[in-house]
């Protein structure tokens, strides 16, 4: 499965991306993690906090290849998408393994994912290689076995991205 995870509405092209989801973030309500640790120990792989996040996070999990496509401010994700990511923390568990001689969370079923990552804004060069180095640093704790940071202005947002869709059915 494929899936394109937004913190904006996005205007896809209606094309047989059958395998394709897309989940606009900012339609949903999904709520701050409270750091609770209830998805490790009382309610394990589960959110303890029931909002849309739990529909979305088994969905990140479970994709082969994931598009995040977010606003970056001060080198990071925006609001929304981060909000999202941190709600994700049921798809670890407690445990800690060596990962590349670093410690990392061991992984609760989820499948390792090619990722492409669209950060848009008006960006300095000096944010650009921030969040470069933040999603180089979450790639281990993602599952991605390959990744990709595009930085594109708001306007070419949806252009990119229906790009990058189109490049998955070839």
């Amino acid at each position: 499965m494929n899936l394109i995870l937004s913190d904006r509405p996005l205007s896809l092209m209606k094309a047989d991306h059958s395998c394709t989801e897309y989940i606009d973030l900012s339609t949903l309500h999904i709520a701050n993690c409270v750091g609770c640790f209830g998805c490790w120990t009382k309610t394990p792989g589960k959110c303890v906090i029931r909002d849309d996040a739990v529909q979305v996070y088994p969905r990140i999990a479970q994709s082969d290849r994931v598009l995040y496509v977010s606003r970056v401010k001060y080198g990071g994700y925006d609001t929304t998408m981060k909000t999202m990511l941190e709600r994700a923390i049921p798809v670890q568990q407690a445990f800690i393994r060596l990962w590349n001689g670093e410690t990392h969370h061991v992984q609760r079923d989820v499948k390792p994912k090619h990722a492409v990552i669209i950060g848009y804004g008006d960006l300095s060069e000096e944010e650009k290689d921030i969040f470069r180095q933040l999603v180089a640093r979450n790639a281990n704790n993602m599952s991605f076995t390959s990744w990709r940071v595009v930085f594109v202005s708001e306007q070419e947002v949806d252009q990119v991205v229906q790009s990058e869709v189109q490049s998955w059915d070839k």
